[in-house]
């Protein structure tokens, strides 16, 4: 999975992040060919500014289609960015219906009482046949992830996680980096509370690449780009999304799986 963008990132902090839909279009094309299969989706405002507006986001995913086709996995951000509340979060959702989403689970549950909602929420999407990622922050949500699922919140058959590391930063000093080894207490929680749950990591600054590394030994999946970090290992920018990508394929020697692979054995639409 690559995310090219995020929440945050300005031109003026790097000139080569994509926000346009052109430029998202042009960089999901570019990663796919890669080795990407998934295109982790935020949109901005005509200020660079964070939003969910649906017109802008089907602008955005019909380029990405025009450019791209199929060969990549469009995943709209339904992040609240400190903006919005739960249930236009999930408006959102409704309106859009894309064929992947990501929602955390401290922003759709953030106290017991908005249960009830997320429940109702959750069901919809599973029968819509949307693909849902579960973004968990600390080894207490995935234990939170764990109970929700138990007690019904969460569908059974939502099974796909991200494990977030290090911590969140656009200027991304080094005292910010994750590290790989960041991931074992979330790992040993997964392996306690959740173990049939299919993994994926993130990681923010420069060891980006060697903790995806890491991640691939330990049985996971690897989401990389802009959003968390925009170092290469030389410690270079990178000049694109796919310049990462390509990186992360190269180093660690994996054969990445095509869309399709991945829609047939983990999300649920399948294709030919």
């Amino acid at each position: 999975m690559v995310a090219p963008n995020g929440a945050k990132k300005t031109k003026e902090i790097l000139p080569q992040i994509p926000l346009s839909p052109a430029e998202l279009a042009e960089e999901a094309k570019n990663c796919a060919d890669n080795g990407a299969s998934i295109f982790h989706l935020h949109i901005r405002d005509k200020n660079q500014g964070h939003t969910l507006d649906v017109g802008i986001y089907r602008e955005t995913i019909a380029e990405i289609k025009r450019i791209a086709g199929d060969s990549i996995i469009v995943q709209a951000t339904t992040e609240n960015c400190g903006i919005y509340q739960p249930h236009e979060q999930m408006q959102m959702v409704r309106e859009l219906k894309p064929e992947a989403i990501s929602c955390a689970v401290r922003e759709f549950v953030p106290t017991p009482e908005h249960e009830t909602a997320a429940k109702e929420f959750f069901a919809w999407v599973e029968q819509e046949n949307i693909w849902p990622q579960y973004i968990l922050y600390s080894p207490d949500e995935i234990r939170k992830f764990a109970d929700l699922k138990a007690r019904g919140i969460i569908p059974a058959k939502h099974n796909f996680v991200l494990l977030v590391l290090g911590r969140k930063s656009v200027e991304q000093p080094k005292d910010a980096f994750a590290k790989p080894h960041d991931l074992d207490p979330y790992l040993a929680t997964v392996r306690e509370v959740c173990p049939d749950v299919t993994w994926a990591i993130c990681a923010f600054g420069g060891n980006e690449n060697e903790c995806m590394k890491y991640a691939f030994e330990q049985g996971g999946h690897a989401r990389i780009g802009f959003e968390n970090n925009h170092w290469l290992v030389d410690e270079s920018i990178a000049p694109s999304n796919a310049a990462l990508v390509k990186q992360l394929v190269e180093t660690s020697g994996i054969e990445p799986a095509t869309a399709n692979e991945v829609r047939n054995k983990y999300s649920g639409t399948r294709q030919p």
